[in-house]
């Protein structure tokens, strides 16, 4: 375990040197013999932040990095030492804040990229990653301030990346860490299980490949408001990571349950998070297909003796190496002692545990009602242990919703017309069930109605007259 570091410390410092050679030979003056020694000592910056994320340097942690550097000289008096010398030198005391600002090396590389077409900073955001995740690794259980560090450092490298008009190497498209590619797809579908005794079989189509996690981590940015949401998904990315490179080297992984529950009201953004969730997990390896089902009460829940149960096992087996979402799952704990309801609950608890390496299962609906749902059964809390909230959408975020589907739709919104969406919000009552992202898509479906009311009235509209929402049309 102790040369955890000695690989991805070796492939960082080979990649990089040789950019940096291979630039600096074009620049007359520059001593090239100088800058192996800048390369080690920047593989050292990223190790030692890492160790420091947490503020607990464990023997663990100083022993891959001695064994990493020990015979570099970057930095010095690293040989023959134990990690007891290390912590009373103070070299990775207060190392973390490195991490804040990109490195003049790495700001050197984007800068070429930009001006020659070349493609080293990305070269190097793999490797200092890899570096990242696997000082998270040296632990049995990273912590989360040492997750929160990785989200942090992967959103300064590839925001200067994205600034400069860099793209990645992989999939020719603009690295991104806000909006997601235009022509951005799901790889796999959302498959709706439908209230029959056997629900409708969707024929199995060729899978896409995975999508890059980075590609899918900026399609969830890209999402109007939900800023502690993506905190958490981002938080489950890189756990996830940080065990498999356990499992690459046969260290032991705690054993973790991945379904999740999701509270909030309707229209939050609970049916798209949930679809990228799905994605991440295929392209993190933990589902083979990806593909996310969504059922509810209706879908599950049979009238007569017998068909609840089959009605479970057919939408569960369509969603094997995918993600089941069960939404308004607290109406199954509902009913008298003769309701399906809590058979359908059993027959689910069930299911997950003879399937918990083929399929994640995210319980839906308001939070209140969850915790009758998750009371339902003794097994379920054990199963469900993680919840994440989906806060209703502010009127800044609602109005931002709105100008997307004007947007997606080929719609202008004037000044006017825009104050008059945001008063539209505004005067909307925050009760129970308040309709969030659905609300703003009824509106602007009603908004389109109303337009086009009053442009039959003209002989000949113009294109930029058919496109534009005017305040009137708000209603």
């Amino acid at each position: 375990m102790g040369h955890a570091l000695d690989e991805p410390v070796e492939r960082f410092v080979s990649d990089i040197t040789g950019a940096i050679v291979r630039l600096a030979r074009s620049v007359p003056g520059v001593q090239v013999a100088a800058l192996p020694a800048d390369v080690v000592a920047e593989a050292f910056a990223i190790v030692a932040a890492f160790v420091d994320a947490d503020h607990n340097h464990t023997d663990d942690e100083l022993r891959a990095l001695i064994s990493a550097f020990a015979g570099r000289g970057v930095p010095a008096g690293l040989s023959g030492v134990a990690p007891d010398d290390v912590r009373r030198a103070g070299l990775v005391v207060d190392k973390l804040t490195w991490i804040d600002t990109p490195s003049t090396l790495f700001d050197i590389l984007v800068q070429t990229d930009a001006r020659a077409g070349t493609a080293d900073a990305w070269r190097y955001y793999e490797d200092a990653m890899q570096l990242a995740h696997t000082v998270c690794s040296l632990d049995d259980v990273p912590s989360s301030a040492e997750l929160a560090a990785v989200d942090r450092f992967r959103g300064l490298l590839l925001h200067t990346m994205e600034q400069a008009g860099l793209h990645n190497p992989t999939t020719g498209l603009p690295v991104r860490t806000v909006a997601p590619p235009a022509d951005a797809t799901p790889s796999a579908p959302i498959v709706t299980a439908t209230p029959a005794t056997t629900p409708v079989v969707v024929p199995a189509e060729p899978l896409k490949p995975a999508r890059p996690l980075e590609e899918l981590l900026a399609e969830l940015e890209g999402l109007v408001g939900l800023a502690e949401v993506k905190a958490e998904v981002r938080t489950v990315a890189n756990l996830i990571t940080v065990q498999n490179l356990r499992k690459a080297r046969r260290l032991p992984v705690a054993d973790q349950s991945r379904h999740l529950v999701f509270t909030g009201n309707p229209g939050t953004g609970k049916t798209t998070v949930a679809r990228l969730l799905a994605e991440i997990y295929r392209t993190l390896q933990v589902v083979a297909k990806g593909q996310l089902v969504e059922t509810d009460r209706a879908g599950l829940v049979a009238g007569f003796v017998g068909q609840t149960a089959a009605r479970v096992v057919a939408v569960f087996e369509q969603a094997l190496g995918g993600v089941l979402l069960v939404d308004e799952a607290y109406s199954l704990a509902r009913g008298t002692d003769t309701d399906f309801g809590r058979e359908a609950i059993d027959t689910l608890v069930k299911l997950v545990e003879d399937h918990r390496e083929d399929i994640v299962v995210i319980a839906a609906g308001y939070p209140d009602e969850m915790a009758d749902f998750i009371n339902a059964n003794p097994g379920l809390r054990s199963r469900f242990p993680k919840t994440i909230h989906f806060p209703d959408y502010s009127d800044d975020e609602l109005v931002a919703i709105f100008r997307s589907l004007c947007d997606a739709n080929a719609y202008t919104l004037d000044d006017e017309a825009a104050a008059a969406v945001a008063a539209w919000f505004r005067a909307q009552p925050r009760e129970k069930g308040f309709g969030n992202g659905r609300l703003a898509r009824n509106l602007f479906e009603s908004c389109v109605a109303r337009q086009a009311s009053r442009l039959v009235t003209l002989k000949d509209p113009t294109d930029a007259q058919l496109c534009a929402l005017a305040a009137e049309d708000v209603g």
